[in-house]
């Protein structure tokens, strides 16, 4: 992926704490007894439930995490004892052998797991196959809801991105807020489907912030990243930042404001700052999937709630107030998978539910709630 070597080094310890997670969680993964004498006709009647996986599992990964995201769908599947096939990113073959070569070594069984690097016809061809009773997909939204609709019966799990925002309201403490945000825009270089995209802040704190955000990416070093000082490094081809690029300029000519960056050089893109973004501009309302944010003045925490929820995408979203009243509002009105406070929505919890609303997919990660989508519930039902 060309990650900066301090977030691979990252990456490495999440996926051995995401493992680990897992092994706890098996220890826990039980049932319950449900007393049924609670009505007439089931006296002395009692129910145990336990989980049993769907059956093989088919998953899914993607290049921007080929550790983690790997960890985050093989670990269930191994606490639930789910054998299962993996499909990584073509950018992430070697990542997902290697890990392979791990989980063998770990004493998981060879014949109930392969890494399967295959890609067109035959990756649909293992989605079509019946003998999968999961298929968990992360990836683009045009892919995945294009994998769902070939699954026939089995259980399906997307997470499949979106265009995160973050409501900075006028009580909040701007320079760590900015501070967040330089950093939730251009971490691995934007290729986070919850990096910060959309920054909308209370017209009252509004140029303080601006100038803030814009001092706090200024900062930010960009280049080679075997070097540890390194912060944003290329996209993953230079295709990629072509794409980026001509998305920026799309936003120019329909009349925004580059305020720093915005400029190409082979796969590289500056950490970009755009003011004055219409709506209808990809950079705002589709997934720009790079080191590209757009930061708005709105009037009030109403109007940032709605500029928020004007998206198609719902995955995470973040804010930054101390008022209560705000907070709730926004947990009952915004429809995200997860609203973080006080931080960015590029914040994630290996061990948190994880997962989106509307485009951003349907299901939800985290350990636990992984295995609780590879299997399903029967119910032993026992009488005198």
């Amino acid at each position: 992926m060309k990650k900066p070597i301090k977030d691979a080094r990252r990456e490495v310890a999440r996926a051995v704490f995401t493992f680990r997670w897992a092994g706890q969680e098996a220890l826990r993964l039980g049932g319950e007894v449900m007393p049924l004498d609670l009505e007439p006709g089931s006296e002395g009647r009692l129910a145990l439930t336990r989980r049993f996986p769907r059956g093989p599992a088919l998953l899914i990964s993607p290049f921007n995490f080929p550790l983690n995201l790997a960890a985050h769908k093989i670990a269930p599947a191994i606490a639930v004892g789910a054998p299962y096939a993996h499909k990584p990113s073509s950018f992430a073959r070697r990542t997902a052998e290697e890990l392979g070569r791990l989980v063998a070594a770990s004493g998981w069984p060879a014949e109930a797991a392969a890494v399967v690097a295959v890609g067109g016809a035959a990756a649909e061809a293992l989605v079509k196959d019946e003998r999968f009773g999961v298929l968990s997909f992360t990836g683009s939204g045009a892919v995945g809801w294009r994998l769902k609709s070939l699954a026939g019966k089995k259980a399906v799990l997307l997470e499949l991105g979106g265009n995160a925002g973050v409501f900075v309201g006028e009580d909040a403490d701007l320079e760590p807020a900015a501070a967040r945000c330089a950093w939730g825009a251009n971490a691995y270089a934007g290729q986070v489907c919850i990096k910060v995209q959309r920054i909308f802040v209370h017209e009252k704190v509004y140029s303080r912030f601006k100038d803030l955000l814009l001092r706090k990416v200024a900062a930010l070093k960009v280049g080679d990243p075997s070097d540890e000082q390194t912060d944003v490094g290329p996209l993953i081809t230079e295709a990629e930042a072509l794409r980026v690029e001509s998305w920026v300029q799309e936003a120019v000519s329909a009349g925004a404001s580059v305020l720093c960056g915005g400029k190409r050089r082979a796969d590289f893109f500056e950490p970009t700052v755009l003011e004055g973004v219409p709506e209808s501009c990809r950079v705002s309302c589709d997934e720009v999937f790079g080191p590209v944010t757009i930061v708005a003045p709105v009037s009030s925490p109403e109007e940032g709630l709605r500029r928020l929820a004007d998206t198609r995408y719902g995955l995470q979203a973040g804010l930054f107030t101390k008022d209560l009243n705000v907070i709730m509002r926004f947990w009952e009105r915004l429809p995200v998978g997860g609203i973080i406070v006080g931080d960015v929505p590029t914040f994630r919890s290996d061990a948190m539910p994880y997962g989106g609303a509307k485009d951003s997919g349907i299901g939800r990660e985290g350990v636990r709630f992984s295995m609780e989508e590879y299997t399903e519930l029967r119910t032993l039902v026992l009488r005198p």
